[in-house]
């Protein structure tokens, strides 16, 4: 209990130094709008945007208003998916696919302005239980990840690239893991962390300091964005809002297990590498569908549905900084770029982060979820009318931003052309279903993993027997080997034989 209610304290002394600074409120209010603004736009993404103020924030002004305004981003961009879902049956971003199941049927049935009230509360209700969760359990995790050493890291960064392969697969999960793969191997190229000799620079003094994490970021999420939206611009029918946009108290209090329970799972997805809060939204829908009475309603315009999808994929954003803050993986695309946002920062999240700035974040959290609240409610007509906007219009645009970001971390023309050749690459593994926030999880996990696996070698004389000799080294691995084993084909029909046999 004291461990609780100071934890309150810290909380509320940092909500206090946030809400007495009146810079607080122009960048929450400026990056929530945003945000929403590309949530709803179909074509762009929560990552995008974070992406896009990484590279115009992220080492420009002071830690705290960095994170303002790309935690602000973040939240209102996987709220404002819900925009382009309800009214168009086009999901805004891949976090929003769940909601147009029922939130589509809402609209056409005349209470599209009911389904965004109760898409608002449910977002900010789930926002709130997955920053409780980040507050509370982010501690204990802290605890235990202090007695981790080089092994444990580089079997930990090893696990979130396969794992993150794994779950982001379209078809053949091997395709991730050559995806993150490809990522490991980019973040090896620069001088060597712990000997400082150049590897794989080819003799180009700009890749010695390696491939730089915002012209990444940029290439592999912007460039194909725009790419792929300008050559399939897709423009629904819009249902037309005759009602008033307004939450049902009502129907929230009728329905508070199932927000309380989508919350949670929101949260327990976010919290696995690398998934993300389109999956969140699926399993919590799926699992909603399962156990309610109303299951065979669901894809017909059932609220039930509704809040079950967009409660969990906000939950998932707290869910996500989980382990991005504990152990520096990040639990979602979005949490990765915000990853870049730390590195570029020179703040190393993990198990020396200082406390200081995970309070910061939970308060920023909540003062995000009620300015996309307060936006949701009051301005909602403003983000309807800017649905209207040509995806020919808004994705040039995009384009022009990225460049500029791009090219303001480092102040060279090299950044464009990594950009560029990361966002081709991009491109084209998207065309042949290859996944790629493994790619760009490899890339900011590589780093760990290539200086903590050689760390142990040089410590223990090139025994490798130094990765299982450890408890925690020894459950590490054994997940790792488990996880490859279980997508084995062979392995996989066996299993299916023996449950065959127990049934």
């Amino acid at each position: 209990m004291d461990f609780v209610l100071s934890q309150l304290a810290g909380f509320g002394s940092a909500f206090a130094d946030l809400v007495v600074d009146p810079l607080t409120y122009l960048y929450l209010v400026t990056s929530v709008f945003l945000g929403i603004t590309f949530g709803a736009l179909p074509g762009l993404t929560a990552t995008l945007a974070v992406t896009i103020l990484t590279g115009f924030f992220g080492n420009k002004i002071p830690l705290d208003y960095s994170l303002i305004a790309l935690l602000g981003a973040y939240v209102g961009a996987i709220y404002g998916g819900s925009y382009p879902s309800i009214l168009l049956n086009i999901p805004g971003t891949a976090a929003s696919a769940a909601s147009a199941m029922d939130g589509h049927p809402l609209a056409k049935a005349g209470r599209g302005g009911e389904a965004l009230g109760l898409t608002t509360t449910a977002s900010f209700i789930g926002t709130l239980i997955g920053t409780f969760a980040l507050l509370i359990f982010v501690w204990v995790l802290l605890l235990v990840s202090k007695n981790i050493a080089s092994p444990e890291k580089a079997l930990l960064a090893l696990f979130g690239i396969l794992l993150s392969g794994t779950l982001m697969s379209e078809d053949l999960v091997v395709k991730g893991w050559i995806a993150g793969l490809i990522g490991l191997a980019m973040a090896m190229v620069g001088l060597d962390p712990l000997l400082s000799e150049p590897r794989y620079t080819f003799g180009w003094s700009y890749m010695m300091s390696g491939f730089q994490v915002v012209p990444v970021l940029m290439g592999a999420f912007a460039v194909p964005q725009v790419i792929d939206g300008l050559r399939h611009a897709d423009v629904g029918k819009m249902a037309q809002l005759t009602d008033r946009i307004v939450p049902n108290l009502a129907a929230i209090r009728r329905h508070l297990p199932t927000i309380t329970r989508s919350g949670v799972i929101g949260t327990g997805v976010g919290a696995l590498p690398g998934v993300g809060e389109d999956v969140a939204g699926w399993v919590s829908y799926g699992v909603g569908k399962t156990v309610s009475s109303d299951g065979k309603n669901f894809g017909k315009g059932s609220v039930e549905g509704l809040l079950s999808a967009e409660t969990a994929n906000n939950a998932c954003i707290g869910g996500a900084l989980i382990p991005l803050l504990v152990l520096g993986i990040p639990g979602s695309p979005p949490a990765a770029a915000l990853m870049g946002a730390f590195k570029i920062n020179n703040v190393i999240p993990g198990p020396t982060i200082d406390p200081a700035i995970i309070l910061r974040v939970v308060a920023i959290l909540v003062l995000a979820s009620l300015t996309m609240f307060l936006m949701g409610l009051f301005t909602a007509r403003v983000f309807i009318r800017i649905l209207r906007i040509p995806q020919t219009v808004f994705l040039p645009v995009v384009m022009v931003l990225t460049t500029i970001g791009s090219f303001s971390v480092g102040g060279g023309i090299n950044d464009l052309y990594l950009m560029l050749g990361v966002g081709f690459v991009a491109y084209f593994m998207n065309m042949m279903a290859f996944p790629i926030a493994p790619l760009v999880i490899g890339v900011i996990l590589g780093g760990l993993f290539d200086e903590t696996f050689r760390r142990s070698l040089f410590l223990s004389d090139g025994d490798l027997t130094v990765f299982a000799s450890r408890p925690g080294a020894a459950i590490l691995l054994a997940l790792n080997v488990a996880l490859i084993l279980s997508q084995i084909p062979l392995v996989q029909r066996t299993f299916g034989r023996l449950r065959g046999r127990t049934a």
